[in-house]
């Protein structure tokens, strides 16, 4: 049996107020700056041989205004990685992140950190870190710089301690590429990320989409996340702590902004 005109005007018609009272409750919110353009406040240091607190030789710090992953206290690396957490865990949001690579890699940073950083959404509270413990169980917005010649992608997805779906497959992959462009030298790159908990993450460069996945998650065989599910933490992974890498390369961003969206 056909569906009426009525029944399909009504139907619209729930549709669209759906839809009008969707953007009207995100055009109430505001963009909250995660980084104030002054100092650190509201941010948690976390690396790997430290307790939590500890910035590790000033290494997260403001810089001509900039927030900055500095390598300039450091003689070499050992495997010492930080990572620095907003203070707050968020769950639908869009993200907008201006950066740049600049400088040279740290003596001693592993060969694939060359020009690597990350944006860790849906993380772990680094409270919940242990001691020696390299990456929180997150979900990383992989960030590369071009090498100058060859194809390198940014805004790829690495999973520490987690997985999701993408294009209907379940992926284990550590890391997968996306399709952006390479950006070469030091040039600044606009990132966007809208997180929508665990029903659909999407990264945008530059204004253009390069991907995007579903059903973010724990991943039972790792010992990072198998401690957390021991704890009482859902395999489903749909909120968490966003963080900002320090992986052996100085970075530094211009604007890091959140703003919450409607469940």
């Amino acid at each position: 049996m056909g569906i009426s005109r009525t029944a399909r005007s009504t139907a619209f018609l729930f549709f669209l107020l759906g839809g009008l009272q969707s953007c009207a409750q995100n055009s109430n919110r505001s963009w909250i700056q995660l980084y104030n353009g002054e100092d650190l406040t509201n941010w948690i240091p976390k690396f790997t041989g430290y307790e939590v607190g500890v910035n590790h030789l000033d290494t997260f710090r403001v810089q001509d205004g900039l927030f900055t992953v500095s390598y300039d206290n450091w003689n070499d690396f050992d495997g010492e990685f930080g990572h620095m957490f907003y203070d707050q865990s968020f769950s639908h949001y869009l993200l907008r992140v201006e950066y740049r690579f600049i400088d040279d890699q740290v003596t001693n940073g592993p060969g694939w950190a060359y020009r690597n950083n990350g944006i860790m959404i849906h993380g772990q509270d680094p409270r919940s870190m242990t001691i020696d413990q390299e990456f929180p169980a997150s979900i990383e917005v992989q960030l590369l710089g071009g090498n100058g010649s060859d194809p390198r992608a940014t805004a790829n997805v690495c999973t520490p301690g987690t997985n999701y779906v993408h294009n209907g497959d379940f992926i284990t992959q550590h890391c997968v590429d996306s399709s952006s462009s390479t950006y070469h030298g030091d040039q600044w790159v606009n990132l966007e990320v809208e997180v929508r908990g665990d029903d659909l993450i999407r990264h945008t460069v530059n204004g253009e989409l390069v991907f995007e996945y579903t059903e973010t998650q724990l991943d039972e065989r790792d010992p990072d996340a198998t401690r957390l599910l021991s704890n009482g933490s859902p395999l489903k992974v749909d909120r968490g702590f966003i963080s900002v890498q320090a992986e052996s390369h100085p970075t530094q961003f211009r604007k890091i902004e959140l703003l919450p969206l409607a469940n």
